[in-house]
C-alpha cells in the first residue's frame, strides 16, 4: 500500500494507493465501514473526449474529509473488482461536476449513468446557486480548487501546476500527459487522492451558504434532475455525415484562404491583425470613429459587419455599397472559424459508432442558461445550415426541433405584467408587430417592424441604442425615438426595472429570480437585470419542459437543448404524433401568460430544418 500524507486546513490527511490484493481488502472493509455515510467519488482519464477512440479510464477515487483511495482501473482485474464494489455499495457520492463522471462511468465502467445520478450530490451545482458568476465576473467560480481555497483552506493544495511541471519534465503536454503520466506517479496519485478529501470538506460549507441564503432545496433537487437529463442526451448524442464532414472541412479552408488572398490585395497579410485592417480601411476612405477600452481603432465584427452592409446577423441592410475588404475579413474569419471549432472538431470527437457527443452543460451562464460546447453549437448562427447539415438523426428517424415563441417576451410580460403586451399575446397576435403598430402606427412597415424587434430584445438582453442601431441599421434618431414610444407603450418594463434594481441593492446587490435563483449583479450595470431576470427565468422554462417531456417518455428522443429549442431525432412514421407531444410538453402557463412551442418537422439532417435539401 502507498500512502502519501498531507495536510488541509491543519489536519493530516492521508491518500492511500492500493498495490496488491490484500491492500484491496483493505479497501473494501473501509468502503463497508462507511456504509450509510457520504464517500466522495472522482476519476482520472486520458482526456475530455470520453466516447473518443482510445479514450481511458485510468483511476477512480474515493473519500471522506480525512482519506482518500485512488483505486487503478487501468490495471484491472481485482482493481476494477474493488472500485465496482465501491460504487455499488454507494449510499450517497459526492462528486464535483458529477456528469463528467456519470458518463465516465456509465461508458468505461458500466456502471449506469441512472443508478449513479439516483445517489448523487454535485457539489459544482451546489457552488453555481451559492453565486454563479465566475472569477473574471467577480465570484469564486466554480473550479473545485477555487471553492476549495475560499471555502477549506485558503493553501488547499494546487497539485495542478506539479502535475503541469511532471508532464513537461516526462516530455508531455497539457493535452498529452493525462493520457501519458505513468500510472504510479507520486503526484499523480496525490492529486487524484487529496480531489475527493476537498469535495468531502467542500460539501458540509456549500450546505450551510444554501441554508443561510435560503436556496429552495426543491431548486437544488431540480437542478440535478436537469444535469442528469443532459447527461442523458451527451450520452445519446447524434450520428455524423462523415463523409459531408471531410467535404466541409475542404470547402471552408478554400473558403478561408481565398478571402484571406483578397484581403492580401488590400495589405492585410493577417485577417486577425487589427492594426493592417484599420490601416487598410482608413486608406480606401473610410472613417472609423469607434474605439476599444485602450484607444485603439475598433475593426471588430459590428464595424465590419456595417462596412460590408451587413447586420450583425448577416443580412443585407441595403445601407451602403459593401468594402470588400471588409467582406474578405468576415468571410476568411468565419470560414476559419467555422473549421476549427465545427468541421474539426467533429473529426476529433466521433467516436467509432460514427456518433458525437457534445458536451451539454445544464447550468453554465450566470443566469443558469444551458451550453453546448465541442463543439459550442449555440453560437451558431440562427439561420445557417451549414454546419447543422453534418448532424444527423438517427436511421429511419427524422429531426424535429421545437422552439418556444417569442419566450423572453413572454417572460417579460409575465414577471413585469406588461398589460398591453399580454393583451396582445392571448390575442395570438406577432409581438413585433403589434409593437411596431403601437409605436409608429397603423401603416408600420417591415423596417418599423425590425426596429421594434431590436428593441424588444434590447430590453431583454440589456442592448442600448448604439447596439439596436447596429443590429437594424436604423438612423440613431429614429431608434432613440422609438425608444422613447417604447417606454410610453410599455411603461411597466422600465418601473420593474428600477423596481428590480433598488430591490438587488438592498440585498446585497443580488435579484432573486422567480424560482429563487440567486442572480449577482455588477454594480456598474445594474440595469442588466431585466436581462438576468428574462434569460433566468426562459431557461427554467425550458428545463421543466424537459422534465415534463421526460415524464412524457420522450427522452430517448432527445438531442440538445439549444437556446429555448430541443431538438429530438424521432421515427419518422410516428413524427407527426411525436411533435404534438412535445409541443405540449412544452407549453404551460408562467404568472397567467401562456409560454407556448411549435414543433418543426425536418429531413434526417438538423439542418434541413434550416433548408438544407437532406
Amino acid at each position: 500500500m502507498r500512502i502519501y500524507s498531507h495536510t488541509v486546513a491543519g489536519e493530516a490527511v492521508r491518500v492511500y494507493v492500493p498495490e496488491t490484493s490484500n491492500d484491496l481488502d483493505v479497501f473494501r472493509s473501509w468502503v463497508d465501514s462507511q456504509s450509510g455515510r457520504d464517500i466522495a467519488v472522482d476519476t482520472e482519464t486520458t482526456g475530455l473526449d470520453i466516447y473518443s477512440t482510445g479514450y481511458r479510464l485510468r483511476t477512480v477515487q474515493f473519500g471522506n474529509a480525512r482519506e482518500g483511495w485512488v483505486i487503478h482501473w487501468e490495471r484491472g482485474g481485482a482493481f476494477r473488482g474493488a472500485a465496482l464494489y465501491a460504487l455499488r455499495s454507494l449510499t450517497r457520492a459526492l462528486i464535483h461536476n458529477a456528469p463528467f463522471d456519470w458518463l465516465v462511468l456509465d461508458e468505461h465502467a458500466g456502471i449506469s449513468l441512472e443508478l449513479l445520478a439516483a445517489k448523487t450530490v454535485d457539489t459544482k451545482l451546489l457552488a453555481g446557486l451559492v453565486d454563479p458568476r465566475q472569477p473574471q465576473e467577480g465570484g469564486i467560480g466554480t473550479g473545485l480548487k477555487p471553492l476549495s481555497a475560499y471555502y477549506v483552506d485558503r493553501s488547499a493544495p494546487d497539485t495542478q501546476g506539479d502535475l503541469t511541471a511532471v508532464f513537461r519534465s516526462l516530455g508531455l503536454t497539457k493535452a498529452t500527459g493525462w493520457a501519458g503520466i505513468p500510472l504510479d506517479h507520486p503526484t499523480y496519485n496525490l492529486y487524484a487522492g487529496l480531489d475527493v478529501i476537498l469535495t468531502s470538506r467542500l460539501y458540509p460549507y456549500l450546505c450551510a451558504e444554501l441554508e443561510r441564503y435560503g436556496v429552495r432545496p426543491r431548486l437544488v433537487e431540480y437542478e440535478h434532475v436537469i444535469a442528469r437529463i443532459c447527461a442523458t442526451m451527451q450520452r445519446a448524442g447524434m450520428v455524423l455525415d462523415e463523409e459531408y464532414v471531410s467535404e466541409l472541412r475542404a470547402r471552408l479552408t478554400y473558403e478561408e484562404e481565398t478571402n484571406a488572398e483578397i484581403a492580401a490585395r488590400y495589405g492585410v497579410t493577417s485577417v486577425n491583425s487589427t492594426k493592417q485592417i484599420a490601416e487598410a480601411l482608413e486608406g480606401m476612405g473610410e472613417t472609423l470613429t469607434d474605439r476599444t477600452a485602450s484607444g485603439n481603432t475598433k475593426v471588430d465584427k459590428s464595424v465590419l459587419s456595417a462596412l460590408a452592409d451587413l447586420s450583425l446577423q448577416g443580412e443585407t441592410l441595403g445601407l451602403r455599397v459593401p468594402n470588400p475588404l471588409a467582406e474578405a475579413v468576415l468571410k476568411s474569419k468565419r470560414a476559419g472559424k467555422w473549421r476549427s471549432s465545427y468541421a474539426d472538431t467533429f473529426a476529433e470527437t466521433v467516436d467509432a459508432k460514427g456518433r458525437i457527443h457534445p458536451f451539454i452543460h445544464s447550468m453554465q451562464a450566470r443566469t443558469g442558461r444551458m451550453s453546448v460546447t465541442r463543439p459550442a453549437l449555440q453560437t451558431l448562427p440562427s439561420s445557417d445550415w451549414v454546419v447543422r447539415r453534418a448532424m444527423l438523426a438517427d436511421p429511419g428517424h427524422v429531426m424535429v426541433s421545437t422552439d418556444f415563441a417569442a419566450v423572453e417576451l413572454r417572460v417579460l410580460a409575465a414577471l413585469a405584467d406588461v398589460k398591453q403586451m399580454k393583451h396582445a399575446i392571448r390575442n395570438g397576435e406577432d409581438l413585433h408587430s403589434f409593437t411596431a403598430r403601437m409605436v409608429f402606427g397603423e401603416n408600420f412597415t417591415p423596417k418599423h417592424r425590425k426596429i421594434s424587434k431590436g428593441i424588444a430584445f434590447g430590453k431583454v438582453y440589456g442592448g442600448g441604442a448604439d447596439t439596436i442601431q447596429r443590429q437594424t441599421g436604423a438612423p440613431m434618431d429614429e431608434v432613440r425615438s422609438a425608444l422613447a414610444a417604447y417606454d410610453r407603450v410599455y411603461p411597466e418594463v422600465k418601473r420593474a426595472s428600477n423596481r428590480w434594481q433598488r430591490e438587488a441593492r438592498q440585498s446585497g446587490m443580488v435579484y432573486l429570480s422567480a424560482t429563487g435563483r440567486r442572480l449577482p449583479l455588477d454594480r456598474d450595470r445594474t440595469y442588466a437585470v431585466v436581462n438576468y431576470a428574462c434569460q433566468s427565468a426562459a431557461r427554467d422554462c425550458l428545463g421543466q419542459a424537459m422534465i415534463n417531456m421526460e415524464s412524457a417518455g420522450l427522452l430517448d428522443y432527445m438531442r440538445l437543448p439549444i437556446h429555448d429549442e430541443i431538438l429530438a431525432s424521432v421515427p419518422a412514421g410516428d413524427a407527426t404524433e411525436i411533435a404534438r407531444e412535445i409541443e405540449r410538453c412544452m407549453s404551460f402557463d408562467l404568472f397567467g401568460v401562456p409560454i407556448e412551442a411549435e414543433a418543426e418537422i425536418g429531413g434526417r439532417s438538423w439542418g434541413s430544418l434550416y433548408g438544407s435539401a437532406v
